[in-house]
């Protein structure tokens, strides 16, 4: 029962977080919310996701969560858009991304401190 609701938890909050992300995608066009905290709100989405499907038992998952957006952004530095030949307006290249940015790194490490946090915040609880 408990591994229930906890995935009924994380699904709720990975649609909020999904919702969020396209209305920032979609309306937001500023220097800070959409470049900065997008990128942190898109590793606690992976994390939701990911919870989803396996709601306890993975004390690394906010590194590897973390892994796996550094592996995306480097794969934005080697290109992989154009290498693919992905055009730059597709639904791929918009979640990959075609552009590196070291600060994108950073943010993403403050999503996964902020999950990492949440979640030993959560469990200390009675």
């Amino acid at each position: 029962m408990k591994h229930k609701k906890l995935r009924v938890a994380y699904l709720i909050a990975f649609f909020a977080l999904l919702c969020i992300e396209i209305l920032i995608g979609a309306f937001v066009h500023d220097a800070f919310v959409r470049p900065y905290v997008g990128d942190v709100l898109v590793v606690i989405l992976i994390y939701c996701l990911v919870r989803i499907f396996k709601p306890t038992g993975i004390k690394l998952l906010p590194l590897c969560v973390f892994f796996f957006a550094l592996m995306v952004e480097l794969l934005q530095l080697a290109n992989i858009v154009d290498l693919l030949g992905i055009p730059h307006n597709s639904i791929i290249a918009i979640m990959v991304g075609t552009s590196f940015s070291f600060i994108d790194i950073i943010c993403y490490a403050v999503g996964c401190i902020i999950v990492y946090l949440t979640e030993l915040i959560i469990k200390k609880r009675p």
